[in-house]
């Protein structure tokens, strides 16, 4: 089961964490950042991994 959403293949992205010290921020670790995915019910009747855009315009559709 893939970290990925099955609508859109939104995926996960790398993005730096920066931490604030003495008034500047360090980029100090890189992290890696997974998109919101939670198991819907299409019109069709199949359950799919979607991210939470995706459940929310798809509520606007129906």
């Amino acid at each position: 089961m893939a970290k990925k959403c099955e609508i859109c293949q939104k995926s996960s992205i790398m993005a730096w964490k920066l931490k604030k010290l003495r008034g500047k921020y360090n980029p100090t670790i890189k992290k890696r950042k997974y998109p919101n995915l939670q198991k819907v019910r299409l019109l069709s009747g199949k359950r799919v991994l979607a991210c939470a855009k995706c459940i929310k315009s798809l509520s606007k559709k129906r």
